[in-house]
């Protein structure tokens, strides 16, 4: 079991930058591919990035592309999520995910069911 911890989510104006943490107590996240997914209200939940268990490979949607940049902190335990030029429409609950699986269909890590282990999310608010 892994249990993952988000934080670092809040209110900020468009324009404005914020980091994301995901943290897991007791468990090096370097044996996961890693994933962001948020929630918008009155949407489904969708794919944000997912990182490589190396960390050198990355995956972005296209709404976040050139934004956003998720990467990994040198020990494993973390996983982030830098989000620059923050828009309204990014207001969402954002949610990581791990997957300890092995797959050469790259279109699996978009995809919310490869992931086993989800976190309880950290609310983000775009104020215009």
């Amino acid at each position: 079991q892994v249990h993952l911890v988000e934080s670092g989510g809040g209110l900020v104006q468009a324009g404005d930058s914020l980091r994301l943490s995901c943290a897991a107590s007791g468990r090096n996240l370097h044996n996961y591919r890693m994933g962001w997914f948020r929630l918008a209200p009155g949407k489904e939940r969708e794919f944000v990035a997912s990182i490589s268990r190396s960390g050198g490979i990355t995956d972005y949607s296209d709404s976040v592309k050139g934004r956003f940049t998720i990467f990994r902190d040198g020990a494993g335990n973390t996983v982030y999520l830098g989000m620059n030029s923050l828009k309204v429409e990014d207001t969402a609950i954002y949610y990581c995910a791990a997957a300890g699986g092995v797959t050469f269909d790259t279109r699996r890590f978009s995809q919310e069911d490869w992931y086993e282990y989800w976190g309880q999310g950290t609310q983000v608010t775009v104020s215009s």
